[in-house]
């Protein structure tokens, strides 16, 4: 539904513009003087939003060791092939208009799992790739730390501005990934859109779009394997986070509340929870 000038007007009926249904169907309204015109006008639109199902990828073979894998393109473990499908479940009744993806491949077979309920093709978007951890690739932490102390002092004290060797900032993320997101928005101004991407890809798109302070996002944000992340959009710029790093459809019964995080935020975060 949208709404379509009148260039020819008709003096008598003093028709501004149409209101023009998918079916074909049209609705006439006006005058456009008229306050009530308005009031129609507002009821119809408040629908006319974007909503943004924001699901980071499954879990991977990598997960449980905690390493660094963002470029890495590793696959999806047996277990995060479940919590997807269990995913897929939850969504399966929503009308879904589009599915974007990361190329990585942990990504796109993500995608793929939920789409097939839809029989939607997963586009691949390159803007939505996770951020480049340089020379730290397939490294833990702790053998970061000790390889490149100078490197990872600073990236904990900024992650949005720093990047390792060969790798990226999430100022660099943030500028390669918004303008995909955007543009989605912008293609789809109304109805579902399914977006699958990466767990500090998404943390730097939701800073952005609610306004957190991007250097703290791996303090503040938190993004589980398979977690469901609802973003309603009035306009391409004008966002409202509805539901964050949702995981009942996997959780076990009882934890529908998620626990603490540990092991997954910055080293200072992780330190607190350990001391």
């Amino acid at each position: 539904m949208f709404w379509k000038p009148i260039t020819k007007l008709d003096p008598e009926k003093n028709l501004t513009f149409l209101i023009v249904f998918p079916p074909g169907r049209t609705l006439k309204a006006g005058p456009s003087t008229g306050a009530e015109v308005w009031q129609f006008r507002a009821a119809f639109t408040t629908h006319m939003r974007a909503r943004i199902f924001m699901v980071r990828h499954g879990a991977t073979v990598l997960t449980k060791e905690d390493r660094f894998a963002g470029a890495t393109d590793v696959e999806l473990s047996d277990e995060g092939r479940e919590q997807v499908r269990r995913l897929a479940t939850r969504l399966q009744s929503e009308k879904i208009a589009a599915i974007y993806a990361s190329p990585l491949g942990r990504t796109v077979e993500t995608a793929r799992i939920l789409a097939e309920p839809h029989g939607i093709e997963v586009q691949t978007r390159d803007g939505l790739r996770e951020i480049s951890h340089g020379r730290w690739e397939q490294m833990t932490r702790k053998e970061v730390e000790q390889a490149f102390p100078d490197e990872a002092a600073a990236w904990e004290k900024d992650p949005y501005t720093f990047a390792p060797v060969g790798g990226e900032s999430g100022l660099a993320v943030t500028a390669r990934a918004l303008p995909v997101l955007m543009d989605i928005v912008r293609e789809h101004p109304a109805g579902n859109v399914l977006i699958v991407s990466h767990k500090a890809t998404i943390r730097l798109l939701l800073s952005s779009l609610l306004g957190f302070d991007p250097r703290r996002y791996r303090d503040t944000l938190d993004q589980n394997p398979a977690a469901l992340n609802i973003v309603d959009f009035k306009d391409a710029v004008s966002a409202r986070l509805t539901l964050f790093n949702d995981t009942s459809h996997y959780a076990a019964a009882g934890l529908a509340i998620p626990a603490v995080p540990t092991a997954r935020l910055s080293k200072d975060w992780d330190d607190e929870q350990k001391g």
